[in-house]
């Protein structure tokens, strides 16, 4: 569950030509509806707000995942994610971590020094601080979706090539990866969305099959906006489908409304 939660922060989107609008603006926000066939575990949300740092204007993106229901009794999450950052170049400034699942909990709050490629990692639950040294360009967990979804060589891929960047998380720099699948129009909620298919390569372990393991399909339209997350686990498999939306930078293509 905690690992369907991230992906509907991280996994979930990937963009495009830079001559193109903007895929996203302050006032975006929306809400994906998790859950094992008919059954809602729960819900992820994302926003971006407008906030300043440094005496600039920079967006403010928040990303929240929590359980409900029952589902709450067998594995409890609430995590919450925050991400500032630069309005054009979408590098980090700050990030925030605050997470509860099933009873493992982190509080930290990163800040960037992208000038020395460092970042100052405070941890207040075991009253730590640390500094990393980091790759260039490095993006945090939340800054990665933004920043992929106005990349400028998405688009360009293709079937079997895929994009990778430099990601800190957990206290490390790790390479974020996606392999382009191909397009479909998607049944969703609102109707046929035609859609860009995406594997992003997680580690294999106790949770994941396999590396390939997750499939994302992404609006093939200038939002860039996710639309599902399938995950197929150890224990079956799980959905994460977009319940919600407002707020978008540019109009939502669907072919067949309902």
């Amino acid at each position: 569950m905690k690992k369907i939660i991230i992906l509907a922060l991280l996994f979930l989107t990937v963009s495009f030509d830079s001559q193109r609008s903007s895929a996203f603006d302050v006032g975006e926000w929306f809400k994906f509806r998790i859950h094992y066939g008919l059954v809602t575990a729960g819900y992820a949300t994302l926003e971006v707000k407008e906030a300043t740092k440094n005496n600039k204007k920079v967006f403010h993106a928040i990303g929240r995942g929590y359980t409900t229901g029952m589902s709450k009794w067998f594995f409890k999450v609430d995590d919450n994610y925050e991400s500032y950052f630069d309005k054009v170049t979408g590098k980090p400034y700050h990030f925030i971590r605050k997470i509860d699942e099933g009873g493992y909990t982190k509080n930290q709050e990163g800040f960037f020094n992208q000038d020395k490629n460092t970042i100052l990692v405070k941890d207040y639950k075991n009253d730590t601080n640390k500094t990393f040294t980091t790759s260039e360009n490095v993006q945090d967990i939340v800054s990665t979706f933004y920043y992929l979804r106005n990349h400028p060589n998405v688009d360009k891929l293709k079937v079997g090539e895929s994009i990778a960047i430099d990601m800190f998380f957990d206290d490390e720099t790790t390479k974020f990866k996606l392999k382009f699948i191909g397009r479909e129009d998607l049944d969703s909620k609102f109707g046929k969305v035609p859609c860009m298919i995406f594997r992003p390569l997680v580690q294999s372990g106790r949770v994941f099959k396999e590396q390939e393991s997750l499939t994302v399909w992404i609006s093939d339209d200038e939002n860039k906006l996710p639309i599902r997350i399938k995950a197929s686990l150890a224990v079956g498999s799980l959905k994460a489908d977009l319940e919600s939306f407002k707020g978008l930078a540019n109009p939502f293509t669907i072919k067949v409304k309902k």
